[in-house]
């Protein structure tokens, strides 16, 4: 190739240039795994303000809850295991999808991805009222961190 950025080819001229990329690709595979959750730090009082009944808090608190995440580009399958349910989700980043919490409530929003974190944002359908939630690998460990309403709590996992 010339320095002009042709090339002389059996005398045709081919010119060569690039694209710029308008597709950005999900951060790499990081989530993949089976993460078991190993401590979680005001849990309850999330749940309290959730308005999940207080057995319903006693027993979360203690629920062993199991993630498994497989990523593939842009799509994402989880499942989630604990004492109380086994439930698989499908989504993928943008989209618009229902939601069932380990409680019932019921919301529908959508997961991004920002650099290295999944950043997710759910409307309650029973009060329209939003919960945030993250999901980021700090120091080897799952940080999965929910805001509602004010309150902001974390469950930390651990990779099985």
């Amino acid at each position: 190739m010339e320095a002009n950025g042709h090339s002389q080819s059996h005398g045709l001229l081919v010119l060569h240039h690039q694209l710029p990329s308008t597709h950005s690709e999900p951060a790499a595979m990081a989530f993949n795994g089976t993460w078991k959750v190993d401590h979680s730090d005001n849990y309850v009082k999330f749940m309290e303000q959730m308005g999940v009944n207080v057995m319903k808090r006693k027993l979360a608190e203690h629920d062993n809850l199991k993630i498994t995440i497989e990523q593939t580009g842009n799509k994402f399958h989880i499942k989630e295991s604990s004492t109380f349910r086994t439930k698989e989700i499908d989504f993928t980043l943008g989209v618009l999808f229902d939601y069932s919490l380990a409680d019932g409530t019921e919301v529908s929003g959508t997961w991004e991805m920002e650099g290295d974190m999944l950043k997710g944002k759910f409307t309650r359908k029973d009060n329209s009222k939003v919960l945030t939630t993250t999901r980021a690998l700090v120091g080897g460990e799952l940080v999965q961190s929910y805001n509602y309403e004010g309150v902001d709590a974390k469950r930390i996992f651990k990779k099985q």
